[in-house]
């Protein structure tokens, strides 16, 4: 695996755009790692402090995750160094996605990522450039669709995208009008866990779980696991956590859900984050979901939670650990050697999935088509894992070897 995954890392990306805005100090890149399949996907994210060489691991990081969500494409991703707070955020956006809207129209698809939004920044600012849909170039490179067959592929993204939830089981409240995009990657996230559980065996009633980052994907995965019968014991956000040895209640996690400010975790009871780093590691519990920025966890914290009962770990961040190489430094490989841990590129690959089955012909467009088919999508991932080795460790490398074997 080692030997594969140095190969793919020190591959050059066959195309890396550079973009340094007229206005702002934002400066920007996408990064295409290869135009495998004629067409490559990826989010845009904006942070200050990005980097080219965050830009391109990520990108890397979604080739691998398409072999498992989805079309055979190749892995791209755009990155703006700026930050999302700033109230010239709008016109910088504008500015970017104007410069980029070539790749988009021919070979490349986006959509949302850290701090830019899907539904209310990305696709409003990429029609008024005339683009149908962000996936449109994967639409036109990979698929080489006729006219109506373009119709119906980018027909069936703007409808299925931003349909809003309607069966309550997929959503927190449905009076609040949550989509499919701000449910999907939490969704998959947990139910990675749960098919883990039930390939490898495990009960998860028994199970209790920590969340770091309470966004769309820490809440939404929390919820879920709640759903499913697991107890969130600790959540950690960078404001502060929380912290319930019994476990919250369903009701509660709704509660904490729908009282987000952004994705800020709002609580009368909050624990300040100095006091909740120090005590939420070394709480007792099965599962960890980290769902905030890359590159946090540290093998202290793994050290922490393996001593109080560690089992699983289900990548809700893109490349959570942090070690300096794009996939697999030490510390992940000291949690892989240890405990469970199902990678990023299949615990968190709802969005994509999403996309890649509604570019698919006569897609159906309900919730639970779409939920039912990324949860598929997972356990099948994990299914093949299993049938290479049944060991409860080094998945993340068995899952790597499977994945970089269809790429090299």
């Amino acid at each position: 695996m080692k030997e594969l995954l140095e190969k793919f890392e020190n591959k050059r990306p066959e195309i890396v755009f550079e973009w340094k805005d007229s206005e702002t100090e934002a400066e920007g890149w996408v990064v295409i790692n290869s135009l495998r399949g004629g067409a490559a996907g990826g989010g845009t994210r904006m942070r200050p402090g990005l980097d080219k060489h965050e830009v391109e691991s990520l990108a890397k990081t979604m080739e691998v995750k398409f072999t498992v969500s989805g079309p055979e494409i190749g892995g791209a991703k755009s990155g703006i160094n700026f930050d999302p707070n700033d109230p010239r955020k709008k016109g910088v956006l504008e500015r970017w996605y104007k410069a980029v809207i070539p790749l988009l129209k021919n070979y490349y698809g986006t959509g949302g990522d850290l701090n830019v939004d899907e539904i209310h920044e990305v696709i409003p600012i990429t029609e008024q450039y005339g683009l149908w849909h962000p996936q449109e170039g994967v639409v036109n490179g990979h698929y080489n669709a006729t006219e109506p067959e373009k119709i119906k592929k980018l027909g069936q993204l703007r409808q299925g995208v931003i349909k809003v939830i309607e069966a309550p089981n997929y959503s927190p409240d449905i009076k609040r009008k949550y989509t499919i995009a701000d449910m999907i990657t939490g969704y998959g996230v947990a139910k990675s866990v749960e098919h883990y559980y039930h390939i490898w065996g495990g009960n998860l009633n028994e199970k209790r779980a920590i969340v770091q980052g309470w966004g769309n994907v820490g809440a939404s995965a929390a919820y879920f696991l709640a759903q499913a019968g697991i107890k969130i014991v600790g959540i950690i956000d960078r404001n502060g956590g929380l912290i319930n040895k019994k476990g919250f209640s369903l009701e509660e996690l709704t509660e904490l859900f729908l009282n987000r400010k952004g994705n800020e975790l709002i609580s009368d009871d909050l624990i300040p984050f100095d006091e909740i780093n120090e005590k939420i590691w070394s709480l007792e519990a099965e599962v960890f979901i980290p769902a905030a920025a890359s590159r946090l966890i540290t093998k202290q914290h793994l050290e922490e939670m393996i001593a109080s009962k560690l089992e699983v770990i289900s990548a809700g961040a893109n490349v959570p650990f942090a070690d300096k190489g794009i996939f697999f430094g030490p510390i992940a490989d000291f949690a892989d050697n240890r405990v469970a841990v199902i990678p990023d590129f299949i615990a968190n690959c709802g969005m994509a999935r999403v996309f890649a089955y509604l570019m698919t012909t006569n897609a159906e467009i309900t919730d639970e088509a779409i939920f039912e088919d990324t949860s598929r999508t997972i356990e099948r991932a994990l299914r093949k894992t299993f049938e290479a080795s049944n060991s409860d460790v080094n998945i993340s490398k068995t899952s790597f070897e499977i994945a970089l074997s269809q790429l090299i």
